[in-house]
């Protein structure tokens, strides 16, 4: 079966760094499945799902959606963008308009849609995202998590058969944690790819089909999570399992 998206031996250095992001990162999703993206910081995460719909290009390497190797003309881009989204890490970064509805609507617009299908869009991933009371807002008075939604909802508005969400559930409450995934099952269950980059250990136990493990800018493993967390020589690329060491907090420690 041909993957819906495929990395295949990726380089790439940022302009001016010392030392390369990825070294030959090499990963395959197929269509439905929940992906959970592990490693330090620093490893290559948010690198690696950069070049995924071509927000960066790499020196080296090829990345494939649906087969196709990517495109990096303005056609070829609006193409992988309709079939893979991106939602960052943090929701400032993503959200610009000045209503949440204009948000939303910005991707289908770029993408050439009409006004009618784009107002469909916008609709539905309101509703699926829960901020359909929000959509006159203005964006810079949402909560935290509201923006978080919203940013998700302009991404499902492009319906793109791959979501890549860059630490998404960071920062967030457990009950908004809840809906998040809620969303992301509700998107599986149609057929839509999700990768997660976390740091959340108990996620890619629970949550995920495949876990990938990254460090030095290479996916270093990726297979079903038994497997992963059945590995010793994964301990050091997917850190202490706490924060802390059991001798490390003592009586002494109070406010």
């Amino acid at each position: 079966m041909t993957p819906i998206l495929e990395w295949e031996s990726l380089h790439y250095t940022f302009p001016g760094a010392a030392a390369p992001a990825l070294c030959g990162a090499s990963l395959r999703l197929d269509a439905g499945q929940r992906v959970a993206l592990l490693g330090r910081n620093g490893a290559g995460k948010s690198t690696l799902l950069l070049h995924a719909n071509g927000i960066l290009r790499p020196s080296a390497g090829e990345v494939r959606v649906a087969g196709v190797p990517l495109d990096y003309s303005r056609r070829g881009l609006i193409v992988a963008r309709r079939q893979v989204g991106l939602v960052f890490q943090s929701p400032d970064d993503q959200l610009f308009s000045a209503s949440v509805a204009q948000d939303i609507s910005f991707g289908p617009l770029n993408l050439g849609l009409s006004l009618e299908t784009t107002r469909q869009r916008v609709a539905r991933a309101a509703e699926l995202c829960g901020v359909t009371d929000l959509l006159e807002r203005p964006t810079h008075a949402l909560s935290g998590g509201q923006k978080s939604r919203v940013a998700l909802a302009g991404v499902l508005a492009m319906e793109p058969r791959v979501i890549l969400a860059d630490e998404v559930t960071a920062g967030l409450d457990p009950w908004m944690r809840r809906q998040v995934f809620a969303i992301f099952r509700r998107l599986v269950a149609q057929g839509t790819t999700v990768l997660l980059a976390t740091h959340n250990l108990d996620v890619a136990r629970h949550w995920a089909d495949l876990v990938a493990v990254m460090e030095h800018g290479r996916v270093v493993f990726a297979a079903p999570p038994a497997q992963v967390f059945a590995d010793p020589a994964l301990y050091g690329p997917l850190g202490p399992a706490a924060p802390w060491a059991e001798d490390e907090v003592t009586d002494d420690a109070h406010c």
